[in-house]
């Protein structure tokens, strides 16, 4: 599914169920908020840090799904087309790192 498509279904689920946005820096702070249960997950699972038992239960995917709701609300009410930013981040980032991730020694 393209973003565009993701951007438009987060928008009638807004206007239909969520009633209307909160603003952006409400949703900054929520969006602040998931990274961080994202980070507790792969801290704790995939880290140093000892998993809690209450956080066993967690579901990555679904945190990060939360992440993309939030950053995809942010999107559509500042006005980003975040698919013709990701395909402009993506050709910068090919560009610009096309040789530098293959010959860095530590990633072989």
């Amino acid at each position: 599914m393209e973003i565009t498509k993701l951007q438009k279904e987060v928008d009638e689920w807004i206007q239909t169920v969520g009633v209307r946005y909160f603003n952006e820096l409400t949703n900054m702070a929520m969006l602040t908020e998931e990274v961080g249960e994202v980070a507790r997950i792969i801290a704790r699972r995939y880290g140093e840090q000892s998993e809690k038992e209450s956080d066993k239960t967690k579901d990555l995917g679904e945190e990060l799904a939360d992440v993309l709701f939030v950053t995809l609300c942010l999107a559509n009410q500042t006005g980003i087309d975040l698919q013709a930013a990701f395909d402009k981040k993506m050709k910068v980032k090919t560009e610009r790192d096309a040789d530098r991730h293959q010959n860095n020694q530590k990633l072989k």
